[in-house]
């Protein structure tokens, strides 16, 4: 899978591309991360990206001409391949495992990353797909969320986990938060790992696992209960965890 991030501050990458489970996937030649600097199609003799907003209001946007002409670039090279673009964007649909399973079936994904107080519209309305958030906060830039997007994404690309089992027990997989997980040693300064973990018998761990993911949303997240794949027993487990002190 290709990622495209356009951006006018590409170093901002490096350490990203260079180093733990990016690093592997694009020398395993599964995913490539190309810094794309929009900067190098502005048509403005000095070299600026963007401007006043009509109408006042304080700050800059990213003017249309330099992105237009990055896009169709992007376009020409990889003409004939599944693509999607995005803007980061604290305006849009929130980022969840769910969106970056779909954004995998892709073979290019473009991510504008925004600056300033943002871009002009007409880039937003005939170049961006959907924008998309990683919370509701705002940041300096789009790169840090371009980042956390991609992470997220390449993780459904098959072969950049070397355990594909991991992918299905992660935390929001099926909607539940991550069970309670324990290492050796059994004891560690008086403090026990549940005696259930270390009987061997796998029936009743995966129950309570089960168990302890309904606990851990139903205390944390009781939101995501909603849109969670429940159960008949799942949701017997919660009326009685619910009624608990």
């Amino acid at each position: 899978m290709i990622f495209n991030c356009l951006t006018i501050f590409p170093e901002m990458f490096a350490g990203f591309t260079g180093t733990s489970l990016c690093e592997k996937a694009i020398q395993k030649g599964l995913i490539e991360v190309n810094p794309v600097n929009f900067r190098d199609y502005t048509e403005d003799r000095h070299n600026r990206v963007d401007a006043y907003p009509f109408g006042g209001g304080a700050g800059m946007l990213l003017a249309p001409q330099p992105l237009f002409s990055c896009f169709e670039a992007l376009d020409r090279k990889y003409e004939g391949k599944k693509t999607h673009s995005v803007y980061m964007s604290p305006a849009g649909q929130v980022l969840t495992q769910q969106k970056a399973a779909d954004l995998a079936g892709y073979e290019v994904l473009n991510v504008l990353c925004g600056h300033y107080e943002g871009v002009d519209q007409r880039v937003l309305d005939h170049l961006i797909d959907e924008e998309i958030s990683i919370g509701d906060y705002v940041l300096t830039g789009g790169e840090l969320p371009a980042m956390v997007l991609i992470d997220c994404v390449m993780r459904y690309i098959p072969g950049v986990l070397s355990n594909g089992d991991s992918l299905a027990e992660e935390s929001f997989s099926g909607g539940l938060l991550e069970y309670p997980q324990y290492t050796r040693p059994a004891s560690f300064r008086g403090m026990d790992v549940p005696e259930i973990l270390l009987s061997g018998h796998h029936k009743n761990i995966a129950a309570w696992q089960r168990e302890r993911a309904l606990a851990k949303t139903l205390a944390c997240r009781p939101e995501l209960l909603e849109q969670a794949e429940l159960t008949a027993e799942d949701r017997k487990i919660l009326e009685h965890l619910k009624k608990q002190p």
